[in-house]
């Protein structure tokens, strides 16, 4: 008898024990600072500036850039990315009819910008996608049929060079990700 009284005495002890630590520690919130940030209304520095190092936000695309290749709407595992892509019959040039990105459906895994030859497709730091609607999110890229880009061995068109090179610094940035961090620390 004594060992059932000693063990429901202990039970009600440890009860009180327990909400008295759960209280403690609710109770030094109203004695602390408050961290809330009111975003976006009172931040010091816009918060696209603060996104760490290959943060992968919205999907873009570089029509300037675009081989048409397919390459990426293959290696999209979820198939939001849908390219329809045609060769002309007349001038012999691919060209492009279709280019959407469901952002709905997008994982942000990166996985369709790796294989791109040109980096015409790449993640943005843009990260407020949020709508009413779905039909919103998909992102139609090409309004008119566009002529997919040819590489050339030495590129010289001034329009097309900065839109190459970054592309291309995107595609190092992926290839050699430990020398980019370590360009950037320095």
């Amino acid at each position: 008898m004594a060992g059932v009284l000693n063990t429901y005495f202990r039970n009600i002890f440890d009860t009180a024990a327990t909400v008295f630590e759960g209280m403690a520690v609710t109770c030094s919130h109203f004695v602390r600072k408050p961290t809330t940030i009111q975003y976006p209304d009172r931040t010091d520095v816009r918060v696209q500036d603060t996104l760490p190092y290959r943060y992968r936000g919205i999907l873009e695309v570089d029509l300037d850039i675009c081989t048409g290749c397919l390459a990426c709407e293959r290696a999209c595992p979820i198939d939001c990315i849908v390219i329809d892509a045609k060769k002309d019959k007349a001038t012999r040039q691919m060209m492009l009819n279709r280019f959407d990105i469901d952002i709905a459906k997008c994982m942000y895994c990166g996985l369709c910008s790796e294989p791109c030859p040109t980096g015409s497709i790449h993640h943005t730091p843009e990260f407020e996608g949020a709508d009413y609607s779905l039909e919103s999110m998909l992102r139609r890229f090409v309004k008119e049929p566009v002529a997919a880009y040819k590489p050339k061995k030495v590129e010289d068109d001034p329009k097309i060079l900065p839109v190459l090179e970054r592309g291309m610094r995107y595609l190092d940035e992926f290839a050699n990700p430990d020398e980019e961090e370590k360009g950037a620390e320095a």
